[in-house]
């Protein structure tokens, strides 16, 4: 029979001091081997009244022995090393502030590898060997290392708490379950913990389907990312043509006028300086007859005089007109006006139309709506100031407060004319154009009054015109006992609290339009669902001579 092959390991040659390979072993008269400097250190700590014991069986010496190093073991330590084998354990074995220690070891403790809810204690791997080993010992609970082992203790029976009380939600220990907790719905800690982890399976599944449906998402946005950069890198080039060939129509239009200009300038030049040329020949033509006449009046001799008189005295027609006046050139100034008039139509443009929405870029839609709020002070982070604009006012529409109001009045203003001013209904729009989520709120005063939203486009005159008459338009009509909401020329009536103060909330990529009644609460009166295609604008048409209805300042 083949002999047992001796198994040689660290641990052999290693004590719980310092935990490493003996150096310098030393053998005490009791049998056990520790580092000889170890050792000296122990005793030396650990004296007595002379007595000195073994750290490991305890027995004790008298006197203190004399030490000498063991041959044996140095041969055998000097074996292990050359094996490869790690002389003692790496420093990240060893138990830290923030571990869970190994409840025997002795001196520098290493971490503990698991606790157990029988012993309610940890072990590192040596000390735990046992539990493996035998067989009373193998029926414990052995779980990941932990600090909190007390906490499975009952601070009245000190016994370990194995039962859990439904109907106070606490664990208890058996004793527990018979005296204060007599007649509870308990069970054993065992089965709660089943009945939560289904519990817990189930939220894991729903937090586990939540997170693939956000990659999903997320996903998903990326090419939306993607082409919002590519339209935007795409129009920015786009705009900076259209801009440079705007530029190059005024820089060509202005050399035209520039030339223009020069030409009539050498026409009315030359023709001037003709005139002159003209003139000064005059000057010295008549200068020279002066002279004449000057010499024949000095003649002393009558008969001469009177001989020469009739040829001298004779003068020539004038080559220009007397009644030439000296005027300025107006032709230039008239140039000067146009030029201008052309400058403020640009402005007009810029300003009102591509500033208030076409260079409006909506906000990106991210396929992650947000719920209508349930609270004024949740629909006022959206709130929004807006004014009216007056091109779009009819005349019999008085605008103050900034062009927040307006007055039904029985006078016509004397507005200029303009396209897109509504000519025979009591409208106006507002100047700014509105995308993503937006809330206002409309205070009226003296009578009937409509609350819209309408496309820029909407007809000007004309039935079809009317706000909630057309599909270009949604109107709230605002009575006073009653309201009525009209788009495409189909009405909805509603019953709800009346109020002066109307609060409209819209949130154009979802397609929600929402009317509350608005006094120290807020009443939903309608809630319209649909698609919007273009950006809306803010109306009002009102009803009745004095009635107003303004935009709120609000906070």
């Amino acid at each position: 029979m083949a002999k047992k092959r001796v198994k040689l390991d660290l641990e052999s040659f290693s004590w719980s001091i310092c935990l490493d390979l003996l150096k310098e072993p030393v053998t005490i008269p009791c049998g056990h081997s520790y580092c000889m400097n170890c050792i000296k250190g122990y005793w030396n700590g650990k004296n007595k009244k002379g007595i000195h014991s073994c750290p490991q069986c305890r027995n004790t010496f008298t006197p203190r022995p004399i030490l000498e190093k063991s041959t044996m073991l140095v041969d055998f330590v000097e074996q292990l090393k050359k094996t490869g084998l790690q002389a003692a354990p790496a420093d990240h074995c060893y138990a830290g502030p923030e571990d869970v220690a190994c409840d025997f070891c002795s001196g520098r403790k290493l971490k503990a590898i698991k606790s157990c809810l029988s012993c309610l204690a940890s072990y590192c791997k040596k000390h735990l060997q046992p539990h493996y080993d035998v067989a009373p010992f193998k029926k414990h609970k052995l779980v990941e290392p932990s600090k909190n082992l007390h906490e499975n203790i009952c601070s009245r029976h000190d016994e370990v708490m194995k039962m859990f009380c439904r109907t106070d939600q606490k664990s208890i220990c058996y004793l527990c379950s018979v005296d204060e907790h007599k007649g509870h719905d308990t069970v054993s800690a065992a089965a709660e913990r089943t009945e939560r982890q289904r519990e817990l399976e189930g939220s894991r599944q729903q937090i586990q389907q939540r997170i693939q449906d956000a990659e999903k998402d997320v996903k998903l946005l990326q090419p939306e990312v993607e082409a919002i950069n590519q339209s935007a890198d795409e129009t920015v080039v786009q705009s900076e043509n259209i801009f440079t060939e705007l530029i190059h129509l005024l820089q060509k239009r202005s050399s035209d006028v520039k030339q223009q200009i020069r030409s009539q300038q050498e026409v009315e030049v030359s023709r001037v300086k003709e005139l002159q040329e003209k003139l000064e020949q005059e000057i010295t033509e008549l200068k020279r007859k002066d002279a004449e006449l000057k010499q024949l009046s000095h003649t002393e001799d009558h008969s001469q005089f009177l001989h020469n008189y009739p040829s001298v005295s004779a003068l020539s027609e004038s080559t220009h007109s007397p009644s030439i006046k000296i005027r300025p050139l107006r032709h230039f100034e008239d140039v000067t006006a146009a030029v201008s008039e052309l400058r403020d139509k640009l402005q007009d443009i810029l300003r009102e139309e591509w500033t208030n929405s076409s260079l409006r870029v909506p906000e990106v839609d991210v396929l992650l709506s947000e719920p209508e709020p349930k609270s004024r002070a949740g629909f006022l982070k959206y709130s929004c100031e807006m004014t009216l604009d007056p091109n779009t006012a009819n005349t019999c529409m008085l605008l103050s407060e900034g062009n927040r109001k307006v007055t039904l009045i029985n006078e016509h203003q004397s507005y200029s004319s303009h396209p897109d001013r509504f000519r025979e209904w009591c409208q106006v729009l507002s100047t700014e154009s509105l995308t993503g989520r937006c809330y206002w709120e409309v205070e009226m005063r003296g009578g009937g009054a409509d609350v819209a939203v309408a496309y820029k486009n909407i007809s000007r005159a004309g039935d079809e015109c009317g706000f909630g008459g057309n599909d270009k338009s949604w109107a709230l009509d605002c009575y006073q006992n009653h309201y009525e909401c009209w788009y495409n020329n189909m009405e909805t009536y509603i019953s709800g609290p009346q109020s002066s103060r109307v609060g409209v909330y819209l949130d154009h990529r979802a397609g929600i339009l929402s009317f509350y009644s608005v006094s120290e609460t807020m009443t939903l009166l309608h809630r319209v669902q649909t698609t919007f295609t273009q950006p809306l604008y803010v109306g009002f048409r009102i009803w009745e001579s004095g009635a107003t209805a303004e935009l709120c300042k609000v906070k």
